[in-house]
């Protein structure tokens, strides 16, 4: 049974409907993005039944998934800090940058926060080399890029997550 198709059957229709019908394996981003939405990562079932959907192998959506630094095939936190470090940003400071945040963080670099609410990543190239150190936010199905960014605005970016996230969660106990 593909849960997938069964549970965003409209959502996947709407997405097919993009490309002509001997091109559907152009959906692939589209697709990973629809399954990584609840889970916050791609499982190998997932990946299956987006083949299975596109009549391609598993294998070509796994390179696809694995390419790209939008998609994750591990679980991790609700929201995902990834680091550009590559040499453009790290003349920028990238490297301090990371490390500084991993140390207010209490985590290691592809670690997740104890609370399970964010995970730190380190990649490369998030084409805003002129704006390093920059950061791209990932959760709750958005992706947001955080430019020229300092710790102390880093911060205020984190706790605001904290502070709503905690809001959240108390009208749900309510």
């Amino acid at each position: 049974m593909n849960q997938l198709a069964e549970n965003y059957w409209e959502e996947i229709q709407e997405i097919l409907k993009r490309y002509p019908p001997d091109q559907k394996r152009s959906a692939v981003m589209p697709l990973l993005f629809l399954a990584q939405r609840k889970k916050n990562f791609v499982n190998d079932q997932s990946i299956r039944e987006i083949s299975d959907i596109l009549q391609v192998s598993p294998t070509d959506v796994a390179s696809i998934a694995g390419f790209y630094s939008l998609f994750h095939q591990e679980p991790g936190g609700h929201y995902r800090i990834q680091v550009c470090t590559d040499l453009p940003c790290a003349l920028r400071g990238a490297d301090g940058f990371l490390k500084a945040l991993s140390e207010y963080l209490s985590i290691e670099v592809g670690g997740t926060t104890s609370d399970g609410l964010f995970s730190l990543e380190e990649v490369k190239c998030l084409a805003a080399c002129d704006h390093a150190p920059m950061f791209q936010l990932q959760g709750k199905g958005t992706i947001r890029y955080h430019q020229e960014q300092t710790i102390e605005t880093a911060k205020t970016i984190i706790e605001g997550i904290r502070q709503s996230a905690s809001l959240n969660m108390e009208g749900e106990l309510s």
